[in-house]
């Protein structure tokens, strides 16, 4: 049986440490929803302190998976969230690997997770 990694390791091996991070996964899934993102919206959306979302969006531009963007909106000062192309390209490989993961499991029918059916 074949992992789908490409490499025949687990697919978990598939996963990155900064991407799958809970809140840095969900910026990148909300950045690669739209062209930009306020980080007001972001902190919101994720129930997030502003320092922690702070922590997690300075993780994510040293490893250059977003930009950011401080500017003004009228006499406000603002700041956005962009997802790079290799911010996008990290979120597809981690999409990627779950849903291999996720496949595995329907395929050996391991899961007791309500909403996936049995392998028959």
């Amino acid at each position: 049986m074949s992992s789908g990694t490409g490499s025949g390791g687990h697919p978990t091996n598939g996963l990155s440490d900064t991407v799958h991070q809970r809140n840095r996964l969900g910026i990148l899934t909300i950045a690669a929803e739209a062209e930009q993102v306020e980080v007001a919206y972001l902190r919101d959306a994720l129930e997030l302190t502003a320092g922690n979302l702070s922590r997690h969006l300075a993780v994510l531009e040293e490893a250059e998976l977003i930009r950011i963007d401080r500017g003004y909106h009228g006499r406000r000062p603002k700041t956005w969230i962009r997802i790079t192309e290799q911010g996008k390209a990290a979120l597809a490989a981690e999409i990627n690997a779950l849903e291999e993961l996720l496949r595995r499991h329907r395929e050996l029918g391991t899961t007791t997770m309500p909403h996936l059916p049995p392998a028959r």
